[in-house]
């Protein structure tokens, strides 16, 4: 999978921009500012319908423009695909081969991509709220079901928390509504649950492999995922799950009325990182972080490969001054010759491009961009 060309308008810095890309790496260099991220957000925009550094879609429109635009070309093994995004101040729309999606989750899915940025770092050190996100991203694009269940449950759950506000204001008496709002956030966090349970699954066999790689067999990489309804098991199916979600509701009624809010389920849940069996959060070096993103990343390239049979494409933005020599050369030879690279960095100095064979290389400059011959 490759984006072939690309268009945008007033996106962020960027007034207008029309850019065919190489098949396989393509390096932005220039300094800070100028718009190296804000064009892998946009890249990254096109596949997901979701910025990866903000929620409000309005920040994403030029100062002083009405909408952004955003157009591209996407070959895969077997066929090409148009996308194309509207966004304004009221919503975004979008379109596959000209014809406007009725819902996002028909559109997200058509091209993958995968991000790497430093922030990245805060996935292992973060709050569990970074580490939702990722699961809602990442497992999103590769399976449109989650992220229909996912929007699902973000509405029934606003509707459910409202309404345990009132009951702790006094101000509603009816629990039956409470019960039938409980009923229908229950099925669909089971959903949620049962697909994080599996995807997990497959990102730690992943991970686990890309890990002993770039350590060098020094250390061993696992990925747990904690529901907070600590009863459910890794074995459950979605009943099971759904029936253990009812009883927390249950026990936890009286606390949540008196809190005016669902004190369990995936919005509560966390991911942990362990390194030869000690908690990563508590006790990684920095250096081990970085290995354990890396990690993270490649097995994601490897589990979008598995689900979907293509390779996604990767973004990487200004991180490959974050990695030393080693693993600069374990990420560049896992990915050659395997997906599409978009790598930013404010210059080519102490990074090891010996892998990588004749990239296209670009200058940017407030929000314009030039190609040079590499």
């Amino acid at each position: 999978m490759y984006l072939a060309n690309f268009e945008l308008k007033d996106f962020r810095n960027f007034e207008e921009l029309k850019i065919n890309f190489d098949p396989h790496v393509n390096i932005f260099i220039g300094p800070n500012a100028q718009g190296k991220t804000n064009l892998l957000e946009a890249i990254y925009f096109l596949a997901l319908t979701r910025s990866h550094r903000t929620n409000s879609d309005k920040e994403l429109i030029r100062f002083g423009s009405k909408f952004a635009g955003l157009q591209g070309k996407v070959h895969k093994s077997q066929l090409e695909v148009e996308l194309k995004l509207r966004l304004t101040p009221n919503g975004k729309k979008a379109w596959v081969n000209r014809l406007e999606q009725k819902k996002l989750s028909a559109y997200v899915g058509q091209m993958n991509a995968i991000l790497f940025s430093p922030e990245d770092l805060a996935l292992v050190k973060g709050a569990p709220s970074v580490r939702r996100r990722f699961m809602d991203l990442e497992f999103g694009q590769i399976n449109s079901e989650y992220l229909y269940y996912s929007s699902q449950y973000r509405q029934v759950l606003q509707q459910r928390n409202n309404y345990l506000k009132q009951l702790s204001q006094k101000k509603a008496h009816d629990q039956i509504f409470l019960d039938v709002l409980s009923d229908q956030l229950a099925g669909v966090a089971a959903e949620i649950i049962s697909r994080r349970i599996k995807y997990v699954k497959k990102l730690n066999s992943y991970a686990q492999v890309a890990h002993s790689e770039i350590s060098g067999q020094a250390e061993n990489l696992q990925i747990f995922y904690h529901p907070s309804v600590k009863e459910i098991a890794s074995n459950d199916d979605v009943e099971t799950i759904y029936k253990k979600v009812i009883a927390s509701y249950k026990r936890n009624r009286p606390n949540e009325i008196r809190k005016g809010t669902t004190l369990s389920g995936p919005h509560r849940d966390d991911l942990d990182f362990v390194i030869n069996d000690k908690n990563a959060h508590n006790f990684a070096s920095q250096g081990q972080q970085r290995t354990i993103s890396l990690s993270v990343k490649l097995a994601e390239i490897q589990l979008v490969h598995e689900l979907t049979q293509e390779y996604p494409i990767l973004l990487l933005d200004d991180v490959m001054s974050e990695l030393d020599q080693r693993r600069q050369s374990r990420l560049l030879d896992y990915i050659h010759g395997k997906t599409q690279t978009f790598i930013t960095t404010t210059d080519l100095e102490g990074i090891s491009w010996e892998i990588v064979k004749e990239p296209k290389i670009y200058h940017i400059s407030a929000g314009t961009i030039s190609a040079k011959e590499s």
